[in-house]
């Protein structure tokens, strides 16, 4: 089991709610081995997180871009990962589009 420590964190609301939130991390495996990485958590209302066994239900993909842009914005999630991801997104797109001729319907 992982020993998580929270490098930075973005929040969806400031609510006194649960909410969901994205954050960038250490795990620590063992004293000699360790990563960096990024994650989805809930918090309760109190505060205290919800951890969930590696799974945080994300209730749209427009929540885990309004916490990127915010990440962005807050100045620890990167602007060459943001293009990345976006570069990425539109290669998705444009084969899936191509593929079939026209481009999906938004829903």
């Amino acid at each position: 089991m992982a020993y998580v420590k929270i490098l930075n964190e973005v929040r969806q609301h400031d609510d006194q709610d649960w909410c969901l939130c994205f954050q960038e991390c250490t795990y620590h495996y063992s004293p000699t081995c360790s990563e960096e990485g990024y994650r989805f958590i809930w918090r309760r209302p109190d505060g205290s997180l919800q951890p969930a066994r590696g799974q945080a239900r994300i209730p749209s993909v427009i929540c885990i871009f309004e916490l990127l842009c915010k990440a962005y914005r807050e100045g620890w999630l990167s602007k060459k990962s943001l293009e990345e991801g976006i570069s990425m997104l539109n290669d998705v797109l444009n084969k899936t589009c191509s593929s079939i001729g026209t481009r999906p319907s938004s829903e």
